[in-house]
């Protein structure tokens, strides 16, 4: 082996493929979360399974489902429903 092989071999070598683009805010956090607050619970197995193929058969996310879920939930009890998915 030459001296040269060692370059070679190293030119050779593909460039890494690098992620896609996120829209980052300053504080390091993707800008759909800028403003936000999270908000969830534990659940068994068996609802997070479920909650998850209705969100696929419905062609959605589980963030729009839960959401749907929580404006249903305030128009029960007479609140405004905040509408976000």
């Amino acid at each position: 082996m030459s001296r040269f092989d060692a370059i070679r071999t190293e030119r050779a070598k593909p460039e890494p493929v690098s992620d896609p683009v996120v829209a980052v805010a300053p504080q390091g956090r993707p800008l759909a979360r800028v403003g936000k607050k999270a908000v969830g619970g534990y659940f068994s197995p068996q609802l997070s399974q479920a909650l998850n193929i209705l969100a696929l058969e419905q062609n959605t996310t589980l963030q729009a489902l839960l959401g749907e879920a929580v404006d249903d939930l305030m128009r029960k009890y007479g609140k405004h429903p905040f509408g976000e998915r």
